[in-house]
């Protein structure tokens, strides 16, 4: 049995890891080893000389996130019994399915395993590393993949961790495929829909897995409505829209290469499609711009507007000022699916930013569902950190 160096905490320190909170932040540590690589798996003990858990450590104010509150070994077992663990639920969740092999396969904390995350298109995973552990146990974990996913489902393995890992001396993943990586498709399938997804070069691991149960219901509220697609990304709220029978539907997003990735999904789906247009522009602008009364279904999904606590105030500005403009503008008995995947926002932060906008456009507005992330993005019920995505569909009278 390996023997971990050990980390002890200060007096009184040990409160949230017993509470199963997998994060011990550097203030917490009164002592650790002199030579302590990061990314090595290390023990942590309170105070007293109790064990309290085992995890990778890592410079910087989470100095370290705990695999295990068992005083185990971290080898191949462990991540082949941690990946089944996740193949599992998916499987139970009937999230692979011959019309659905798009979902996430592990979700870090949610799934006890901090600092990765996994997801799955068609027969290729992508990998993203968000710590330094993660990245030195990547051959353990792509044996584990390669064990529990059956051959026919899992034919290529893609590594992503360049713009997750900070570059250090000695470390420098590349983005690379890990396994296979001849022949590769690219398309993936979600809910009987079609999608090309660019994990080489496109945000995240290549397309917002998150979004897919909400997609979903706005399918059920498009039929005869002329929606807006705001930051459409690569267009997924636009194809569900246009499955749903909406009337037209117009796809925006300040890059243009997300417009052309959109496009290539409807054509994907639909084909030449009359129904649908697009535009590279700036979503502020455009909202400011756009007649009243157009648009009777508006969906905002922006990006992160706040990634550290120090932005929280500039970012509820930005949700406040984006939900107020389509507020002022959307049809009469209009639909408003609006959502903060800001981790450091809260729900009441980001609620009491549309009840501003709501309040600030005079008009009568109604809560219709409170949205969050799927199933298959868990959220560790000893981590509340990991609830992210928020989510609101509104009526505006």
């Amino acid at each position: 049995m390996k023997m971990y160096k050990e980390i002890v905490l200060r007096p009184k320190k040990e409160e949230s890891l017993k509470r199963f909170h997998p994060w011990l932040f550097s203030g917490a540590i009164a002592r650790k080893p002199e030579q302590l690589e990061e990314g090595e798996v290390v023990r942590v003990m309170a105070s007293d000389g109790s064990f309290l858990g085992v995890g990778h450590y890592q410079i910087g104010s989470i100095s370290v996130r705990i695999l295990s509150f068992s005083d185990e070994q971290i080898d191949a077992a462990f991540y082949r019994e941690r990946v089944a663990q996740a193949y599992k639920l998916r499987d139970e969740l009937r999230l692979v399915r011959d019309d659905n092999n798009t979902f996430r396969l592990l979700h870090g904390e949610g799934d006890h395993l901090p600092g990765l995350i996994i997801d799955i298109y068609g027969d290729t995973a992508v990998i993203q590393a968000h710590s330094v552990g993660m990245h030195k146990d990547m051959t353990l974990i792509t044996d584990a993949l390669k064990q529990v996913i059956p051959s026919d489902r899992l034919k290529h393995i893609f590594y992503k961790s360049e713009g997750t890992l900070p570059f250090k001396a000695g470390l420098a993943p590349e983005d690379a495929y890990l396994s296979g990586g001849e022949n590769v498709e690219g398309i993936a399938v979600e809910n009987g829909l079609k999608f090309r997804i660019d994990w080489l070069k496109g945000q995240k691991t290549g397309f917002f897995i998150d979004q897919r149960e909400n997609r979903k219901l706005l399918e059920y509220y498009s039929k005869g409505r002329h929606v807006l697609n705001m930051f459409c990304y690569t267009g997924g709220f636009s194809v569900y829209a246009l499955r749903g029978g909406a009337m037209k539907v117009e796809s925006v997003d300040s890059s243009a290469k997300a417009v052309t990735l959109t496009n290539q999904n409807i054509t994907l789906n639909f084909g030449e499609e009359p129904r649908h247009a697009s535009a590279a522009e700036d979503a502020f602008r455009y909202l400011k711009e756009m007649p009243e009364g157009k648009y009777d279904l508006i969906v905002l999904d922006p990006p992160a507007f706040a990634k550290h606590r120090g932005a929280i105030n500039n970012a509820l500005q930005g949700y406040k000022k984006l939900n107020h403009s389509a507020m002022e503008k959307i049809a009469p008995g209009g639909i408003l699916f609006t959502f903060s995947c800001s981790q450091v926002i809260t729900k009441e932060q980001f609620r009491l930013a549309v009840f501003s906008a709501a309040a600030i456009s005079g008009r009568k507005v109604r809560i219709l569902h409170q949205l969050t992330q799927p199933a298959d993005h868990p959220i560790n019920i000893y981590h509340p950190e990991g609830e992210y995505l928020k989510g609101l569909v509104l009526q505006v009278e």
